[in-house]
């Protein structure tokens, strides 16, 4: 019996498989191409020698592929090997702030515009000559400026069109600041992903001594903007739901948004139970940390914050200091965007790991399978529970 199990796949493969995880998201990469090599390693089939299953087994699916700089900052991209009939995985974490290249002589870190034009580079160097290439994008580029409320540009919209214009066939993403973005591209694959059964997976294996029901515990967004977010995870656990929303000046504009005066709270009595505030990011921090002030304001007892990409742009120490305030008692965020070492190294941090999610999705789509029963967890989210209250999580 291999890992693979429960995750049968009968039809042939689209085409070869191959990887080519950007710089930026190189570790994920590695991650999931080690599931990969493991699985088909161990797969038994008699059809695998056959020509439909060429190149099927190998060391890494990983492709040798480049994106040099010349020294005024400009940059092509290079495949060193073959591609023609792949069934390409591109991987590309557009929010990876650590890397630099020479400008002028001059060090400059990588922006996401920096990031979506290196995968840019790399699809024009496939050529057209992939069967079908897959973008997998965690961070969707743009995906905050998502909607027009004035003279504004739409620039997540326009990204999505090139990309499909560029030959990409579908889009995967996760946990989409808004999913309708999809409509820019009607006639294309996007699907956007939520790590809900992982923030279960991390907390329960992090905290032996939860009490999950609707006396002891509740799910918070918030703002109203997360509500469907809030609500899956209620119901498949058995929770209330609460909601903040944000009460804002719209008399002025603060750093290109109306400041907030207050954050309103709607739902039942917090007193005495465990929150889950559960958000797709944390940027700045501002917002979750005064929810979960507003929380123990209101006799709350821990706070664990669950969101899909820490970017903490303003750094962690308002966070060191609402841990040691008992504000907030634990955060959760995956490994989909780059981790500084110093979140690592936190007391209070839980990391959920998304790779074999990743490898579980690409391994499906390289069969041509459907993964909608990969996008809802409702089912292993139970499994899981019934092994916690047993103790053996």
């Amino acid at each position: 019996m291999t890992q693979r199990e429960d995750h049968k796949l009968e039809t042939i493969p689209v085409g070869t498989l191959g990887m080519i995880p950007l710089k930026g998201c190189m570790p994920l990469g590695q991650k999931v191409d080690s599931y990969l090599t493991k699985w088909r390693k161990e797969w038994q089939s008699e059809h695998k020698s056959t020509l439909a299953f060429a190149g099927y087994q190998r060391d890494s699916y990983i492709l040798d592929a480049s994106v040099p700089r010349f020294g005024s900052g400009e940059a092509k991209g290079i495949i060193n090997e073959s591609v023609r009939g792949y069934d390409l995985y591109l991987m590309v974490d557009v929010t990876n702030h650590s890397l630099t290249y020479s400008l002028f002589n001059k060090e400059n870190h990588m922006s996401p515009d920096d990031h979506y034009q290196d995968l840019k580079r790399i699809i024009a160097a496939v050529g057209g000559k992939a069967r079908r290439i897959t973008v997998i994008m965690p961070f969707l580029y743009e995906s905050r400026q998502h909607k027009r409320t004035n003279r504004e540009s739409l620039d997540c919209a326009l990204a999505l069109q090139e990309l499909v214009s560029m030959g990409v066939d579908n889009i995967i993403t996760f946990d989409a600041h808004d999913p309708r973005v999809q409509n820019a591209i009607p006639l294309h694959g996007f699907e956007t992903v939520q790590p809900s059964y992982q923030f279960i997976k991390g907390l329960l294996k992090n905290q032996k001594d939860l009490t999950i029901d609707a006396d002891h515990m509740m799910v918070i967004s918030p703002d109203e903007g997360g509500m469907g977010r809030a609500i899956y995870m209620a119901n498949v656990l058995g929770l209330d739901m609460g909601m903040f929303y944000k009460r804002r000046d719209y008399t002025q504009i603060v750093n290109g948004k109306n400041p907030i005066v207050a954050h309103e709270f709607l739902g039942a009595d917090v007193e005495g139970k465990d929150m889950i505030i559960i958000d797709d990011m944390i940027s700045s921090g501002d917002s979750i940390l005064e929810v979960a002030a507003e929380l123990k304001a209101r006799k709350a007892r821990r706070i664990f914050a669950c969101t899909t990409f820490g970017l903490f742009t303003n750094g962690l120490e308002k966070f060191d200091k609402a841990y040691e305030e008992g504000i907030i008692d634990r955060v959760l965020t995956t490994n989909l965007i780059y981790q500084p070492q110093e979140l690592l190294e936190r007391p209070y941090y839980i990391n959920c790991d998304m790779s074999k999610y990743i490898a579980y999705i690409i391994d499906t789509l390289n069969h041509d399978a459907s993964i909608s029963g990969l996008l809802d967890p409702s089912a292993r989210i139970q499994v899981l529970l019934k092994k916690y209250r047993k103790g053996k999580v």
